[in-house]
């Protein structure tokens, strides 16, 4: 297999650099870089160049898929693998397992700024998607999106070539190789996949869709009206306050009016609201329900996002640090219940809809190789197997008592159960806290493959140098304590979280070389962390099924090998998408 450097060129065109490979690494260019043939081509015949040389299964080298991709799909032209320069310069630059080599030990240079989006197909501005805790963010370090960074827009675009054997240097050096080459892999194809994903499109009925907001909501009102429903509860919460000029869509505004009215709250939250006892709370969580459909998936929704009956996510690929993907300004990651039955398959086709069960508690009992905790998870339900291995009493306890430990809950429930969790599945446990207390001392920790998390920020560090020592203020003490805290429940969900959206990348590129070889072209049409949908003609639709399934049991295999540790999943094969599972 060669690789191939797509080198962009100012007039549009580009020259493509053909390499030697390594022989002693298989599928990867000889170090230093041997050009072994290298071809100048016009952007009128780019396309066809690229789709002839794509018989041959190379690996393409892009500086930017996101930039590049979108253009080629709309010429006709599939890429079957690549190399994304932008996005595993960001993994290197931050992972510890190549912390010393050059790329990482480098100033700043253009591939560490962000991306420019007018390059993209979009230009909002990438959503800042909450990491895993808010206290985080509230520390003022803000880790939600992760910085990747790019060639795009810059006014002189940096060497393709150096950047690449830059990586390839880092990789070959690290402590790791192995697995940071499967993550590199498994991120550039998700770059690929998503453009491939906003191409397609997903198949949405618009009528379906305007009877479905109509019937919640009343007729679509005039421009900076409320519907009628919605305006029919803002007028019974006002009534009920006695606040006739409220706004309920003003969180202070709103949360002067409850507490003139009585009601204990600190904030206008639907969990502090729906723990109050007053006239009030059934009409205001309608109202902020229904509020929340309008603004995300409401009529100006439809009529920005969907066009020719598709639905064209505008996903960013390893947008969260932790290797999720996020969205640009398109809602790609909640699509509400109410809204699932516009999502309608083509005549003569189908949806076949897959979701991983219970993803990141399989992943921890892989991780750490806690053998009764992957026994637990042999069937379909890893909390009833914790009840069934008498670890807790209930599958509710046990649903909580997981979820505490990945994400770091030390009260109620969960802070009941995690005794007994750490006494039945010690190594499992063991790993996540010794996660939590690696953030809890400002060290960084990696996921399987080899992507780290962010480092804490200044103002995280001087707070601890406050906190700490002999003779410090107490309110410095306790903040220095709080922040450390929030600092491991973010490093301890980062190993876990990140781990299941490496998994999710395998599954991902599984999932689609299989589809490509299968007839009537079925097609991925969407992706949310752990759930998967593919437009499939209707007579492929089981093969589809199960392809989908023997995609997650070579993703296992891929990260964790012949573990005992199952991966099953949910499969329906549906007309739309409110009826799977």
């Amino acid at each position: 297999m060669s690789w191939i450097v797509v080198e962009a060129r100012p007039d549009g065109g580009a020259s493509l650099h053909e390499l030697a490979d390594d022989a002693d690494v298989p599928g990867m260019p000889i170090l230093p870089l041997e050009v072994v043939s290298r071809v100048e081509v016009p952007e009128a015949d780019l396309p066809a160049e690229l789709a002839a040389r794509e018989a041959s299964h190379p690996r393409w080298v892009l500086d930017d898929t996101a930039a590049r991709y979108p253009a080629l799909l709309a010429a006709g032209v599939g890429l079957e693998r690549c190399h994304d320069l932008r996005l595993c310069h960001a993994i290197l630059r931050m992972s510890a397992a190549c912390a010393g080599s050059v790329l990482a030990t480098s100033p700043p240079g253009p591939w560490d700024a962000p991306p420019d989006h007018d390059a993209w197909h979009e230009p909002d501005e990438v959503a800042a998607i909450p990491t895993l805790f808010d206290a985080v963010d509230e520390a003022g370090d803000g880790v939600g999106v992760s910085p990747v960074g790019g060639p795009a827009g810059v006014d002189e675009p940096p060497d393709l070539l150096a950047e690449l054997a830059l990586q390839l240097d880092a990789v070959a050096g690290s402590a790791g190789p192995g697995g940071l080459r499967l993550l590199l892999a498994a991120e550039s194809t998700g770059a690929l996949i998503a453009a491939e994903i906003a191409h397609d499109g997903l198949p949405w009925d618009v009528a379906e869709h305007d009877r479905v907001l109509t019937a919640l909501l009343g007729p679509r009102p005039a421009p900076g009206r409320r519907p009628a429903v919605l305006e029919e509860l803002a007028t019974r919460v006002r009534t009920t306050l006695d606040a006739p000029d409220l706004n309920p869509d003003s969180q202070p505004h709103l949360l002067q009016a409850l507490r003139r009215a009585g009601l204990d709250v600190a904030s206008t939250s639907r969990y502090e609201i729906s723990a109050q006892r007053h006239p009030v709370v059934e009409p205001l969580l309608a109202y902020k329900k229904l509020a929340r459909l309008l603004s995300a998936n409401g009529w100006t929704w439809l009529d920005t996002w969907v066009h020719d009956g598709r639905y064209r996510p505008d996903y960013v690929v390893g947008g969260v640090v932790t290797g999720r993907w996020a969205s640009r300004g398109s809602g790609a990651l909640q699509l509400p219940a109410q809204v699932r039955s516009a999502v309608r398959a083509d005549p003569g086709w189908a949806l076949v809809v897959a979701d991983a069960a219970q993803l990141e508690p399989r992943v921890l009992a892989a991780m750490s190789g806690d053998g009764a905790m992957a026994a637990a998870a042999r069937g379909a339900d890893l909390y009833q197997g914790l009840v069934d291995a008498g670890a807790v009493a209930t599958r509710k306890e046990a649903k909580i008592g997981m979820l505490g430990a990945i994400y770091g809950g030390t009260t109620g429930v969960s802070g009941a159960v995690m005794p007994r969790l750490s006494a039945a599945f010690p190594r499992a446990i063991g790993l996540v806290e010794s996660a939590a207390r690696a953030g809890e001392r400002g060290e960084v920790v990696s996921t399987w493959l080899g992507r780290s998390s962010p480092p804490p920020g200044e103002r995280w560090w001087a707070a601890r140098a406050a906190g700490t020592g002999e003779g410090a203020d107490p309110a410095d003490a306790a903040d220095a304590r709080r922040r450390a805290r929030d600092w491991g429940r973010f490093t301890r969900n980062f190993v876990v979280q990140g781990t299941a959206a490496e998994w999710a990348l395998c599954w991902l590129a599984a999932l689609r070389r299989r589809l490509r070889d299968l007839p009537g072209r079925p097609h991925l049409v969407y992706f949310l962390h752990d759930e998967v949908v593919v437009h499939s003609p209707v007579e492929v639709a089981p093969v589809v099924a199960d392809a989908v399934r023997a995609a997650a049991g070579e993703a296992g295999r891929l990260l964790f090998g012949d573990g005992p540790v199952e991966f099953p999943l949910d499969v329906s094969v549906v007309d739309s998408y409110d009826k799977a599972g």
